[in-house]
């Protein structure tokens, strides 16, 4: 098998291929340019987009060159593969603004240099299409009774399918069309939930040009215990800190099962795979702040990864810089009258609402200045505070809050 293949197999980005041998003997050939598409249906990636992502580093580093195709166009529709019910629609500008933050997101973690990887907006040819000509040219190469045997849409068939939604597999098979024309693009990667939809692409470009292009898709990354990769208890793991804070990017890695470190250190970091199984055959903790550390790093930095760390050291007192934790500010007379423990539980952020913080010291998960709560009715003294007028809150295991006064 080809060097790049045979990376994304060993590394875990292999689910099944339309030709593995085909794209073997062309990968060791020359150099291939290949595609992984994204809707722009939100303002941020997170970090299960992500996993293409670093597939498409891992081929340009052998040599191959990647397009990251923001669907400027298609996400005017969305994508109904994998969804049990039509995507929220969105306005045009707004769609544009997303765009345009994605794109800043994907260069900053790819490095667009023009050459081996640059990205692009299918909006450019999708926006202004005559639907008639679009209906005779490609409408007519496509079968629904084909269509609807792929699982993305006999699924939706059971909840209610749009016309809309039904067309959004002709434009991403156009979208291929297009990027084999315009840029030569023989390869088209993703999830395996798109299996549908680039098959359907791969057929569209023979059809239309006679060329054989292939598809590659990855499984679908889901955590040990069956749940899907990528969830924490905020909700998505995104890549923008306003709305994942470092902090908690970081501890969701921390924080992993210990079945899923390694399998994660393969598919989220650039660490050699015989450095991978070097570090988890020693102490899983180590090897999770490792993991944590490491796809920190990518995605927000090495500095920003530092402190993270130095916080999580702090959190769970082993040192470290308090500063880098998650930081509330509140008066410190408010500490020192007796705020109810309830009342300072949702202030910090930790609980959203008074129920569940009353639930939180029911069942034994909060903590104040390294204390256990157990009375519903205890309130804050000026004792809990350290020199510097700071104190800890903790919920349960794994989420703090470092409290200042002023």
């Amino acid at each position: 098998m080809n060097k790049a293949l045979q990376i994304l197999k060993d590394r875990g980005f292999f689910q099944q291929c339309t030709n593995i041998e085909g794209l073997s003997a062309l990968m060791d050939k020359e150099p291939v340019v290949f595609y992984i598409g994204t809707d722009p249906t939100g303002g941020s990636l997170h970090i299960g987009h992500l996993v293409p992502q670093f597939a498409l580093r891992h081929l340009r580093e052998v040599g191959h060159i990647g397009i990251a195709l923001i669907g400027g166009g298609t996400g005017r529709i969305g994508d109904p593969s994998g969804k049990t019910e039509m995507r929220k629609m969105l306005d045009y500008q707004q769609l544009d603004e997303n765009v345009e933050k994605i794109r800043a997101q994907l260069d900053k973690f790819i490095g667009f240099d023009g050459k081996t990887a640059f990205p692009a907006n299918n909006k450019d040819w999708l926006a202004d299409l005559n639907y008639i000509d679009f209906l005779r040219d490609i409408g007519s190469c496509f079968s629904v009774n084909k269509m609807l045997s792929f699982e993305a849409y006999k699924l939706r068939m059971e909840t209610g399918l749009s016309f809309l939604e039904f067309n959004y597999q002709l434009l991403q098979s156009y979208d291929f069309l297009m990027l084999h024309t315009k840029h030569g693009c023989n390869l088209q990667i993703g999830g395996d939930d798109q299996w549908g939809n680039i098959v359907a692409g791969v057929d569209l470009v023979r059809r239309k040009t006679g060329d054989e292009v292939f598809g590659l898709t990855f499984p679908l990354i889901t955590r040990s215990d069956g749940k899907k990769m990528g969830k924490s208890e905020k909700g998505a793991l995104f890549l923008n800190k306003e709305m994942t804070s470092v902090f908690d990017f970081f501890q969701y890695w921390r924080n992993v099962a210990d079945a899923d470190v390694r399998r994660f250190m393969l598919l989220f970091t650039f660490l050699p795979i015989d450095e991978i199984d070097r570090i988890c055959a020693g102490n899983i903790n180590e090897a999770k702040e490792r993991l944590a550390w490491e796809v920190t790093k990518e995605i927000h930095g090495k500095e920003e990864a530092d402190t993270a760390l130095a916080g999580a050291k702090a959190a769970f007192g082993g040192g470290g810089d308090k500063s880098a934790m998650p930081t509330v500010e509140l008066a410190r007379s408010l500490i020192e009258s007796g705020m109810p423990v309830i009342d300072l539980f949702v202030q910090s952020g930790l609980c959203g609402t008074k129920s569940d913080a009353r639930r939180l010291i029911e069942q034994g998960g909060a903590f104040v200045a390294g204390n256990a709560v157990t009375d519903l009715k205890a309130v804050t003294a000026a004792a809990m505070l350290d020199e510097a007028g700071e104190l800890i809150l903790r919920a349960g295991k794994k989420r703090f809050i470092r409290l200042v006064t002023r």
